[in-house]
Order: C-alpha cells, then sequence, then structure tokens
C-alpha cells in the first residue's frame, strides 16, 4: 500500500452530494448536533474542516468568535473559504493547510475544538499522536466536540454497520489513497488522554455518533449515555 499522504481534492466538489446520497442529512445533523455547546467561544480550533459547512454554521452561532480551520486539501479549504466568503463572518475566519499529522497548533490558544469526521481517516497512533498535540494548544474547560463513525457494540446494528464501514473505508482508500482500512479507538483515546464524554447522541442506529468530551481536571460529573436520533 503506498505510503503517500491520502488527498480528498478529487472529491471536494462531489462530497456533499455524495454525502446526501448515502446517508441524507444525517451527517450533517450529527455535525451540527453541539454546536451550541460552544457559541460562547472566543477562539475556536476546527480541525480536517473540509468545505465549511460547519464554518459556517458555527461562524453564525458564535458571533464573537474567531474561527481557525485547519485541513490537509487545498481543493476542501478552497470550497470552505468560497462559502465563509459569502457570509458576514469572513473576517473572523481564518485557512490553513497542514499535514494534520505534523501540525502543532500555538499553545494555549483557543477555548474550543472540533473534530469531525476526521479522525477516522488515521490508525490508532496517529489519533494518540493528535490528541497529544492538539491538549497543549486549549484552555483549562475547553470542550472537545466529536463527530464520526462507530461500531456498535451487537446485534444488528453491529451488522450493519460493518458493512457500511467495509463500504466506506473501500472508497475512500480507491477515491483519496486513504491507508486506513477500520476505524480506530478515538473515543478510548481521547478517555485515556483524560477526557470525558459528557453528552452523546447517536444515528442511523448506532453507526454515527456525536458527542461532547471535557478534561477530567477542567469539569468532573456522570457521562451522559447515548440518545438515539434515529431507528
Amino acid at each position: 500500500m503506498s505510503a503517500a499522504r491520502p488527498s480528498f481534492d478529487r472529491l471536494a466538489r462531489r462530497y456533499r452530494l455524495l454525502e446526501y446520497l448515502a446517508f441524507g442529512r444525517e451527517l450533517e445533523r450529527a455535525r451540527f448536533a453541539f454546536l451550541d455547546r460552544i457559541a460562547d467561544r472566543r477562539d475556536i480550533l476546527l480541525l480536517g474542516e473540509g468545505d465549511g459547512r460547519c464554518a459556517g454554521r458555527l461562524a453564525a452561532l458564535a458571533p464573537d468568535a474567531r474561527l481557525v480551520c485547519v485541513d490537509s486539501s487545498p481543493a476542501m479549504i478552497g470550497r470552505a473559504a468560497r462559502r465563509v466568503a459569502a457570509t458576514n463572518a469572513r473576517g473572523r475566519v481564518s485557512f490553513t493547510c497542514a499535514d494534520l499529522l505534523s501540525y502543532c497548533p500555538e499553545a494555549g490558544r483557543f477555548d474550543a475544538v472540533v473534530t469531525l469526521f476526521f479522525l477516522d481517516c488515521f490508525d490508532e497512533a496517529e489519533v494518540a499522536s493528535i490528541i497529544s498535540r492538539v491538549a497543549p494548544a486549549l484552555q483549562p474547560g475547553a470542550p472537545w466536540l466529536f463527530a464520526d463513525f462507530t461500531l456498535p457494540e451487537s446485534g444488528i446494528a453491529r451488522v450493519r454497520a460493518r458493512v457500511w464501514l467495509a463500504i466506506l473505508y473501500t472508497f475512500f482508500r480507491w477515491e483519496t489513497g486513504l491507508r486506513v482500512s477500520s476505524l480506530p479507538p478515538s473515543e478510548v483515546l481521547l478517555v485515556r488522554a483524560g477526557w470525558r464524554r459528557v453528552a452523546c447522541r447517536d444515528y442511523q442506529w448506532g453507526l454515527i455518533r456525536s458527542a461532547v468530551f471535557n478534561r477530567h481536571s477542567d469539569r468532573r460529573g456522570p457521562i451522559t449515555g447515548a440518545r438515539s436520533a434515529s431507528a
């Protein structure tokens, strides 16, 4: 398998259409589910922002926030920048094209981080590395908004998810050169790094999850159980 970095440039123009054909608006619902939790933040880091839909929505919800959007695809950044330019928030949103396996955000700069359908593009060691590099950039109390595909624990939902994940990884390996072929344990890695899940919402019979994490040292409290958003 090629060691080259995957490129999402080829998918930039078609990504939204392909997403809707596969899942309707469920991925978008998962992306937007908890954005209101960070509406009062001032400096927000969005990793793997893609085509800018989250940045556009978040800029409207958080009118005082500065958003830093980082993505490895110049084509995706181009689409995101054009989407934001059509709003009155463009002066508050910046874009950085960077290899997300080496990108190190400025220490202590951000009071929230967002990773939406992003960590599933990496293997376990790479996700652990991303978490370890992002954590120092966050201020005390900064939440981590997370959305991604997941594998339900058992039953027909797990079988269904396995089929979908096999299709998705095969497609993205073909289209982008993605090297991984299975989900990394991203939520487990966040917990190991000292994060606690405080809110969670599942979609598509548990295939898709949106969640909010806080660090143990920042906020303590019971984990909110998953609530299915579709049956």
